[in-house]
């Protein structure tokens, strides 16, 4: 999906590593919240609440779940993130991503 409709978008951004990851929350009528943002190149670890679809739409960047191998992604994939875990991201170039926050 490239378009969301009929969402609140916080106009505030949410900002990480010293701006080098920010994000904007967007709500959905249905109550399911979702991030956009971008990342800078750079090593980042983030830690969850509840389960995460990360949506990589483009960019470059190397992925570790907590009790997984590194995985590549390059231009475009999707990857899940169990809740209450944490992920470590290696970025090598500017990434744009879509969070999307998941019930279990």
């Amino acid at each position: 999906m490239m378009q969301f409709k009929g969402v609140t978008v916080d106009k505030a951004a949410n900002v990480y590593f010293d701006g080098k990851v920010t994000s904007r929350t967007v709500y959905f009528e249905d109550g399911s919240k979702k991030t956009l943002g971008i990342m800078m190149p750079g090593e980042y670890e983030f830690s969850t609440e509840l389960k995460e679809e990360m949506d990589i739409t483009a960019g470059s960047l190397e992925y570790k779940l907590q009790d997984g191998d590194w995985q590549t992604i390059d231009g475009s994939g999707v990857f899940y993130v169990p809740a209450n875990e944490s992920f470590q991201l290696k970025v090598q170039t500017v990434v744009d991503y879509c969070c999307s926050y998941l019930a279990e």
